[in-house]
């Protein structure tokens, strides 16, 4: 007993101590490993990962990727300061590469560091679809997803260890580990990833729209996205991502809204 009440107490005091601020939602979010330790990770990783791959440099796309991610960067930091948060980036360096590679993906790094497949240009299909990516890329990193997971699998390995310190029994620890196992990720992280991906869009439609990007082009790329992808995609409750539908519902959703902050930046044309 006295073991798991020292357990238990660890965790709550390690996860009230280690709590950051979502600036777009106001809300707690876990932050086991703080962002002065992380970003330079981060950004080491980036580099090493650009050393291994070809970057292209110098074309009219890859001048797009850097033009669309500097203007939803910019668009960011208004938000941002409009909203209260003044140096909210101080410590984000910002940086965007067209890998060539036929992967369709992008994705973002703690601290800015965004990368763009040349596989996922021609389901973009100009620079607002561009745009609607980057804004989902860069609302990871403000989000500080990439901390939350870190901080949910260490919180997922402590609780496995804690079970296998207060189960004595070896039968009955096998089937905790298996339970847990399973049970931890289908009805934890699964559904935290799929929150993380649906927040991202929420904020990077927002962002797109301050940045003068038209909004609607957010659900027009996913319906490309599922068009591509020829309906082949395990069920929603199994991936780390919202179906193809429901991003496509939510983003429609929330284009007028984006609108309508967007207005307030000053925003009142949108590229198309």
């Amino acid at each position: 007993m006295k073991i798991k009440t020292l357990l238990f107490g660890t965790a709550v005091v390690a996860i009230i101590a280690a709590c950051a601020t979502n600036p777009f939602t106001g809300k707690k979010t876990m932050a086991f490993v703080p962002n002065t330790q992380l970003f330079p990770t981060s950004f080491a990783q980036y580099n090493q990962f650009l050393g291994d791959n070809k970057i292209i440099t110098g074309t009219k796309d890859a001048e797009m990727i850097k033009r669309v991610g500097q203007r939803i960067s910019v668009a960011a930091e208004r938000y941002l300061n409009a909203n209260g948060n003044q140096g909210y980036l101080k410590d984000y360096k910002w940086e965007y590469n067209l890998v060539n590679d036929e992967t369709v993906n992008a994705w973002c790094m703690p601290g800015g560091k965004i990368v763009f497949y040349t596989g996922i240009l021609p389901i973009a299909n100009g620079e607002t679809g561009v745009a609607a990516i980057m804004g989902h890329e860069v609302a990871h990193a403000l989000a500080n997803h990439g901390q939350q997971r870190m901080s949910a699998g260490m919180l997922q390995q402590f609780g496995a260890v804690a079970g296998n310190v207060v189960i004595q029994d070896e039968q009955k620890r096998g089937l905790f580990n298996q339970a847990y196992g399973i049970g931890t990720q289908v009805g934890g992280m699964l559904p935290f990833s799929r929150g993380h991906e649906t927040e991202a869009d929420n904020i990077g439609i927002l962002l797109m729209a301050i940045a003068g990007y038209n909004p609607d082009e957010a659900a027009q790329l996913w319906k490309r996205m599922k068009a591509n992808s020829g309906g082949q995609a395990p069920p929603e409750f199994m991936s780390t991502h919202p179906s193809n539908d429901t991003r496509i519902a939510n983003l429609t959703s929330w284009a007028p809204g984006a609108k309508a902050e967007a207005r307030k930046f000053g925003v009142t044309s949108f590229r198309n």
